[in-house]
């Protein structure tokens, strides 16, 4: 996961890396030509909104050509294997194994009978922002960056799954003890641990959307028992060669409708699958506190918020990140047939349910109202006294 300013630290790396290399020591990119950032940060945000699934540039194929291979995890541990297309996928790619790892050479590791251990970039060489805002935050003091981050497999916030994310604090944070902890005050803790990324209360992030995946379970196991799809196992529903994006996107315009939900969800409740929402931040902040405003549950549970307009179906890939796909805005919404499986109590409105509501307190008033006008018309004719 990183927070977007971070495309802007590696960017400014990349382009001076390739400047200055020949001619000065490693100088820290925030320092140097601060004139050129702002052109600098334009040209990289430009290049972000390209295919993250970089090529592998020379540099980094020599380099992975042992790497990549799983016998080096008995030569020296499984922190040297690093999985090619997982790395190719993350923007930590485009700058090359060497603008970290400076101390390799290039007989590597022919250098000696023993190879040195490969000198580290510090993470706040070129996350200096972020550095600065994680070193103020509860977390700082208990945890390093690649405690949480694998900087060979990062991805940034559009490309990971909140479960993702949740699974990243879980190597820290026993789940049962995080349920039993909520629980005193959270009612049904587990299904909102499950429904919610823990950065969503637990940092000042922001941007809020629904962010959809595909969800699969064996044929007679409970509900617990879902968990998300995998490339490999999505891509068996379809004809060889097809995007994985047709399994939902009928008409292939990278747009999903409420039709297209709709009988996507027709197909899947016969193949034990189901669209599971999560709510998620599209900037992500590394503050990690506890925000007073999401002890409020209207800051989730109220009528129409802003976050339940805006949905995704995230897809997964190769390289074990996910690709969004924009859906109809206020699909979230339609619980009868656009998202069956997800419901927030307080923010999902059905129109036709809320007919039928009204239909059934209309008749049920009738009955006392009906009963009532009828006594009172009919008083006077009632008082007459009996012969």
């Amino acid at each position: 996961m990183i927070h977007q300013r971070h495309l802007i630290g590696k960017g400014v790396r990349i382009i001076m890396e390739r400047t200055v290399r020949k001619k000065a020591p490693r100088l820290s990119p925030l320092l140097a030509f601060p004139a050129l950032l702002p052109l600098i940060a334009s040209l990289i945000m430009v290049a972000a909104m390209t295919d993250a699934r970089a090529e592998i540039g020379p540099e980094n194929e020599r380099c992975l050509l042992c790497h990549n291979d799983k016998k080096i995890i008995k030569m020296g541990g499984k922190h040297l294997f690093i999985d090619s297309s997982v790395y190719a996928a993350t923007t930590h790619s485009y700058i090359g194994c060497r603008s970290c790892h400076t101390a390799i050479n290039e007989i590597h590791p022919n250098d000696s009978p023993k190879p040195p251990r490969p000198t580290r970039a510090t993470c706040r060489e070129c996350h200096l922002p972020i550095h600065a805002e994680y070193a103020k935050s509860l977390h700082s003091s208990k945890a390093s960056c690649t405690d949480c981050h694998n900087p060979h497999a990062v991805k940034t916030p559009l490309t990971i799954s909140g479960k993702d994310i949740n699974d990243m604090c879980a190597k820290c944070h026993n789940l049962k003890k995080v349920v039993a902890t909520h629980i005193k005050w959270l009612p049904q803790a587990d299904l909102h641990i499950d429904a919610l990324p823990c950065i969503t209360c637990h940092t000042g992030s922001k941007n809020f959307v629904i962010t959809m995946a595909i969800q699969t379970r064996k044929p007679g196991e409970p509900a617990s028992a879902f968990r998300l799809a995998t490339h490999e196992e999505l891509s068996r529903l379809l004809p060889e060669g097809s995007e994985l994006g047709s399994l939902i996107d009928r008409d292939n315009d990278r747009f999903i409708s409420l039709d297209d939900l709709r009988a996507f969800n027709s197909q899947v409740r016969r193949k034990e699958m189901r669209l599971w929402g999560m709510m998620t931040p599209e900037v992500v902040s590394h503050t990690y506190d506890i925000q007073d405003n999401r002890w409020d549950c209207t800051f989730c549970h109220a009528a129409g918020p802003g976050a339940m307009q805006t949905s995704y179906v995230a897809l997964p890939d190769k390289s074990g990140g996910y690709t969004r796909m924009a859906v109809e805005r206020g699909a979230i919404l339609d619980i009868l047939n656009g998202t069956p499986d997800f419901y927030m109590m307080g923010a999902t409105r059905s129109r036709v349910l809320n007919i039928i509501g009204a239909l059934i307190v209309a008749a049920g008033l009738m009955m006392p109202i009906g009963h009532g006008t009828g006594r009172l018309l009919t008083r006077a004719r009632r008082r007459k006294p009996q012969p």
